[in-house]
């Protein structure tokens, strides 16, 4: 037999959160009031790697460093599920290596359109 939960059995939780919203608001409010404020045009100044700003950040540029990124980011998913079967090896046998097989069979593929199409050529 189950027992409902009350609107009381609650209260911790709402206490703790409130405990926490309060902490966060108390701590950000009392650093901006204490802490030292130094404005100074080095500190205002936008920074960049080390690099001086020089221009409109609005020029527009290559769309070939997005493409890579998202490349890469779309091959170092697919190594993510590599690992999973590689740590069940030997659980899944035959049928595991013919799965994987095929699928780095279609990450080849990929890859070989990706060339082809010369998506990663910067010329």
């Amino acid at each position: 037999m189950e027992t409902q939960s009350l609107p009381s059995d609650f209260l911790p939780i709402i206490f703790q959160v409130i405990v926490a919203l309060g902490f966060v608001v108390v701590t950000l409010i009392a650093t901006h009031f204490l802490g030292p404020s130094r404005k100074t045009s080095d500190k205002l100044g936008t920074f960049e790697a080390g690099v001086k700003v020089v221009g409109n950040a609005r020029q527009p540029f290559s769309i070939k460093y997005f493409l890579v990124a998202i490349l890469f980011v779309l091959f170092d998913v697919e190594v993510i599920f590599m690992y999973p079967w590689a740590v069940n090896f030997r659980e899944l046998g035959w049928p595991g290596l013919i799965e994987m097989f095929v699928f780095m069979g279609t990450l080849l593929l990929g890859f070989i359109y990706i060339l082809k199409k010369k998506a990663l050529d910067w010329n």
